[in-house]
């Protein structure tokens, strides 16, 4: 059954979202917030074919803040990458040189307001990442950054690339983690599963902390569904 509904989303997902990204130009003639909401489209459905199809429900924990924050959160599936953006209003988003490169999708994610991190960056590269955020910061937006720089297997803990302190540092916003567990039903191979995906929006972290310890505290929190000390109640969407 897993890999039957896998199968059908498959084709419905893929094929809806050919015609949705193809006429993002049109939407960009109207400036930003028109690709936002086009965006946000494509979020919807991939919200309703995973809830209609995978038998997928989302329980939240935690609340999102009022006003803009910079959003830190785990990486394990597609999954996230579009529900957290209806979930958390439109952030803008740091994304991977390689997906920015994608034809159409990449020119569409910048005018989104995505921000461009390069692992292997050189210091203009780092200069014009930092000179992006901040130009988005100040149009009012949320940032939201997956720090661990990859997306990985649950269970899985790589370190906090180097990106996301040098951003706290200079976006001077309040941190908001996030902890998720999409993995488990969304693996990376393999059918996905029917079940209920959590995510969990920590405790608001202050701007101005020492590199150390706002690394240390971003990580714990990121990872604390692997721990199993997820709260056993939550805003169930969908």
């Amino acid at each position: 059954m897993n890999r039957l509904r896998t199968l059908l989303f498959g084709l419905f997902f893929y094929g809806l979202s050919v015609p949705i990204v193809a006429t993002v130009p049109v939407s960009a003639l109207f400036g930003r917030q028109a690709v936002i909401a086009h965006a946000h489209v494509w979020a919807k459905m991939h919200r309703l074919l995973y809830r209609t199809i995978m038998g997928i429900r989302v329980r939240v924990e935690g609340h999102v803040p009022d006003g803009p924050v910079f959003y830190a959160a785990k990486h394990q599936a597609m999954f996230e990458t579009l529900e957290l953006q209806l979930l958390l209003g439109g952030p803008a988003m740091v994304l991977k040189r390689e997906l920015s490169r994608i034809p159409l999708w990449g020119w569409a994610a910048r005018r989104y307001g995505g921000i461009v991190a390069d692992r292997e960056a050189s210091a203009a590269a780092l200069r014009s990442m930092m000179r992006d955020a901040k130009a988005l910061k100040a149009e009012g937006r949320s940032i939201l950054i997956y720090p661990e720089g990859t997306r990985v297997s649950p269970g899985e803990r790589p370190p906090l690339q180097a990106g996301f302190a040098g951003l706290y540092r200079t976006l001077a916003m309040p941190v908001v983690p996030i902890a998720l567990d999409t993995g488990r039903v969304w693996p990376k191979h393999g059918a996905k599963r029917s079940g209920v995906v959590t995510i969990r929006l920590g405790e608001v972290i202050p701007p101005g902390l020492p590199r150390g310890e706002i690394e240390a505290r971003v990580y714990q929190a990121i990872n604390v569904l692997d721990d199993g000390l997820g709260a056993a109640s939550g805003i169930m969407r969908g």
